[in-house]
Order: C-alpha cells, then structure tokens, then sequence
C-alpha cells in the first residue's frame, strides 16, 4: 500500500466526518516505500525540521498495524509537551494513544499504544519490555539517547524485542561514547536509512521557508573567573573557555548588547505582522532566571508581555499550546521550544542562549523554517550574535539556501558537525566571573542604535529601509535569482494537521470522561460523607474496572452514568 488514499479501507478507522489528510509529500512517500522495503528491525530516518517527520512515521505505524506486523504503538519523545503533541497527530490517523501512562496500569484494549518520554523509559523499562514485545516502536529524536548513559541502556532494554523500530531526528548526529541503541554508524557518524535536508525542501518548494541570520557585533568587557579584566569583540581569536565567557557576556541582562538585539528583532516581527498578523518570535534563553529577565525586557522596551514557557513549571504545555493557537508576538523559553514544538506562525528567532552545538543550534532554527500553506513571502529570521562558532553554523545553513535559490545543478556536500560543549558552565563554584559592559555593534563598527532599523547583515542579508524607515526584507544573493517555489496550493486543498470535523477524537474523548468522572466523585465524596476511596471503590466495581485508568471509553460513560444514578438517590 503506498496510496494514502486508501488508507481508511483497513486498519484503525479515522473518526466519521473527520477531514482527509493530504496527500503525502513525494519524500514520505519515498521514505515508507524503502521503509516497507528493508527487512532490518530498524531504520532511521533524518528529516529537516517541518518537513512532516511525524506524518511519516504515523503513517507508517498505522500500515503496521493494519497489516499486524505490531499488535501496539509504542511512541518516546524527548519532552513532556511532545508527548501531548503527538498524541494529538495521531488522532487524524486513527490512532489513539494513551499520553498519561504509567507502568501501574494496564493499556485499556481500546486504545492502540501509548507515547512516554526517554526519562519514562529509563524508570519503567521492565514494564515497557513486557508492554512492546509486540509492538511498533517510533523513537523520537533519537540522537537524546546519548545525553545519558542510562537512557540508551534502558531503551535497548525495553524495545530489544519489538519487531519494529522507526527512529527519527531532525538533523544529521555523531556518536559519542556512548553510541544510541538501533541506530547504525558510518565512521562516527549516524547512517541514516533515508535522509531529506534543508536543502532539500528548499529545493522542492512549499515544505520549509528560508531563514535569513542577522548578526550583530559588539564589543564585550568582563571580570575572567581568575579575576583578570579580560575586552573582546566578537572578531578576535579567543580560546574555548574566553570565547564562552565573551558570548556570555554579550548575552548579559545587564549590559547594551541584548536590549539592543531584541529592539531589532522586534521591529523585524512587527514588519512582518503588517502582512502576517498573527506572525510571532521566540527568544531561546540560557536558563529560568535569563528568560524572566528577558521577559522583563520585552516588556520594558517592546511594550508586550511575552509567554514564558519553562521546563519546571508544571503548566508550560498548557502555555505553549496556547501560544501556538494564539497571536500573541512573543514567546520566551530555555530548551521546551527548540525541538520538535510546532509553532508555525514563528518567522523571527533571537539565539540567546550560551549553548553553541551544532545539533542544538540547529534544531533552535528548525522552530522557524515550519511552511505555512497559503502566504507567497515566508522569509524567517534569527537574530544571533555574531560568535564565531554560531556563524559557521549559520553559515552551513545559508549556504544551502543560497544553492538552492540559484538552483545550482551540483549536489550539496553533507554537513558535519562539530560538537562544542555549552561552555561557561562547568565554571569553579567560586568563579570571579562577572559581566561589565557589551556594546551591540554595527556591521561597519559603529555603535548600534537600537531606535534605528538594522541596514546591513553580516550573513549577506540586507534589509534596507523605507521610506518611513520600516525594515524592508530582501534577500541580498545575486540580481535576478529565484526564490524557491513557495506557490501556496490551490484554494480547498487539504492542509496538514487540519481538522474540520468538531467532534471529540476518542483520545479527547477519553480526556472528557476522565474529568467527568472526577467531578462526578467529588460531587458524591461532599454529598454521600464518603472518603475518595471508598467513592472511587464504588464505581469502579459498578463500572467491572480496577482503576480508571485502565478503563475503556465504554467503561468511562458506564462509571459516570453509576456516579449519576448514585447522586439522585437520597
């Protein structure tokens, strides 16, 4: 089967009246052919961010399923708010997955699988080895199963015996010591089973935007841990630990340099909401107190309360999810929104944090590239500081766009990735460190005024002002090149994720039950003077379940209905 067409003919049904989903994209396509094709266990799959990784792989769990190669489906993402996220996906496909899951319940049988994070793997290992011995297994962003030891034992563990598993990530990654369960090695280097780049989607047109890099210079001064008094700017040749203590320093709530660059970037959004109003910008912080002070900023000088979104706070999905539905301008984060977070109205990014991998780097930037159907310009932009190690990885990424806004004939090298350590971080204790002065800069040296558009990138952008003195966006390549083709599909086209239907999904369904349930017996608890155990005892024997959590949604409505009839009588 390589139609989605034909998808509703077997398998799990999609709920009646919901809309079609579209027609999948010629590398999809590609991918599930030499996926169904290879007779390996696993196979990897590297897809450029907004390239529709998770239409994919969802497409080809449902396959599995409905052909019963997998009895289940077994999802693991980084993060708490991907696994709500995928949840999500799935209902479009059919595919219920229980997102709240723990190893103390058993899978009610009317659900197909359930999605759980590398940190769940990790303390429910045994459970999950015995819950996907028959399962199929999408490992998301597979390259986090290196950030711990621990992480990648536990994953071989539980999924060693699963006859399928498809992982996923959004950018080419190297081995460290310690190489990722399932997944294949070309000297050091991940070997994906099939790959589809930036360049790539560039090329094909309507998949992601270009993103243009602003760089702004200045001139830092700072107190070294050692106590020496230590002025640079971002054009002199540092070593590891100074040009970490430089970036650092630039990126100070204290000093001119930041205040400056978010001014910039927010006139730059506030251009782009002239033709896209509900268009938005992310701010990547070092850590919780910099986002709150960075918030503080948005506020102080953009005259906005921007959202913050921090991993510690237990209602950061919920924020982020409002977010992305919203047109509020600003959002402000650490780490919840550089990975895998679909926000497609993000078209301005400011780097503002102290970590310089690669990997990371890119996958900050993969928040803006999201192609939104519908728009003829979708130009994004990221500000960042003009550090070196920044720039080679901006650079990389510009010149794929740039080969494939002249359409060059060669192919485009494959990207390598040096892996440089967030520094500043590891830092004594007892450090003298301290931040004295960062003065943003103009590509001509000039001390930047952050009242004044920004006329000249060092990345080879160049806005250039108008009449009024707006920011003007214009790519600044070669006269006469051709962007990529970003003609919008014909009007009724179906777009990706979009649902018409208003009825629930059965995961939201399920998701209602609950709630009405819990209602239902704090209701009886204060009528009946009966203790929440003995109320939750009740219905669950009325309803032939032992928690709810294990319950079916037939078993929900029949335990409500009991908590009902229990509520009328006197």
């Amino acid at each position: 089967m390589t139609s989605r067409d034909s998808r509703t003919e077997h398998g799990p049904a999609r709920r009646t009246g919901a809309a079609p989903l579209p027609p999948l994209r010629a590398w999809q396509k590609a991918a599930l052919d030499r996926f169904e094709a290879a007779t390996d266990p696993d196979f990897l799959a590297v897809a450029t961010p907004g390239a529709g990784k998770t239409t994919f792989a969802l497409e080809a769990a449902r396959r599995a399923l409905a052909a019963g190669a997998a009895r289940r489906l077994v999802v693991v993402t980084p993060t708490q708010h991907l696994k709500r996220q995928w949840a999500r996906a799935a209902d479009g496909f059919g595919l219920a997955l229980e997102s709240e899951w723990t190893s103390r319940s058993a899978l009610p049988p009317d659900l197909h699988g359930i999605v759980v994070t590398y940190q769940q793997v990790a303390s429910s290992k045994a459970s999950l080895r015995r819950l996907a011995g028959h399962a199929f297994v999408v490992l998301d962003e597979v390259h986090h199963a290196a950030e711990s030891r621990a992480w990648g034992d536990a994953i071989r563990v539980a999924f060693d015996a699963s006859p399928r598993r498809l992982s996923l990530s959004g950018t080419p990654f190297r081995s460290d010591d310690n190489p990722i369960p399932f997944v294949r090695y070309d000297a050091g280097e991940a070997a994906p089973d099939y790959e589809y780049g930036y360049a790539d989607a560039l090329t094909e047109g309507g998949v992601v935007r270009p993103v243009l890099f602003p760089r702004i210079a200045g001139e830092m001064e700072w107190t070294a841990p050692d106590g020496s008094h230590v002025f640079a700017t971002f054009d002199d040749a540092l070593g590891p630990e100074l040009a970490g203590q430089r970036l650092r320093t630039a990126l100070s709530l204290r000093g001119e340099w930041l205040p400056a660059v978010l001014a910039q970037a927010s006139a730059q959004l506030a251009q782009i909401r002239r033709d896209d109003p509900a268009a938005a910008g992310m701010v990547i912080a070092i850590d919780r107190e910099h986002a709150r002070g960075i918030a503080a900023l948005l506020r102080e000088r953009a005259g906005t309360t921007p959202t913050v979104a921090l991993s510690d706070d237990p209602t950061a999905s919920a924020r982020i999810l409002r977010f992305a539905r919203g047109t509020a301008p600003w959002i402000v984060a650490v780490r919840m929104v550089s990975e895998g977070v679909d926000i497609p109205r993000l078209r301005v990014g400011v780097y503002a944090t102290s970590t310089t991998t690669d990997l990371f780097f890119r996958q900050a930037v993969g928040r803006l590239v999201r192609f939104v159907p519908g728009m003829a310009n979708q130009d994004a932009y990221c500000f960042l500081p003009d550090d070196p190690r920044l720039r080679r990885s901006a650079a990389e990424i510009d010149a794929q766009r740039r080969h494939c806004l002249r359409r060059r004939d060669e192919d485009t090298a494959v990207v390598t990735h040096e892996r440089v350590d967030p520094l500043g971080e590891t830092e004594p204790e007892r450090s003298l460190f301290a931040p004295i002065s960062a003065v943003p800069l103009a590509a001509d040296g000039s001390r930047l005024d952050p009242s004044l558009p920004l006329f000249a990138y060092a990345a080879g952008v160049a806005p250039a002002a108008g009449q009024d003195g707006a920011l003007v966006t214009r790519a600044a390549d070669d006269p006469g090149v051709s962007r990529p083709n970003t003609t919008p599909p014909p009007d009724g086209a179906p777009v990706a994720g979009r649902t018409e239907d208003p009825a629930l999904s059965p995961r939201e369904r399920r998701a209602q039950l609950r709630e009405r349930n819990a209602a239902l017996v704090r209701e009886l608890v204060y009528r009946k003077r009966l203790s929440h155990l003995d109320v939750n005892a009740e219905l669950n024997r009325r309803a032939g379940i032992r928690r709810v959590t294990e319950a079916t949604l037939a078993q929900l409505e029949k335990r409500a209905v009991a908590a009902e009839l229990w509520l009328r009588r006197r």
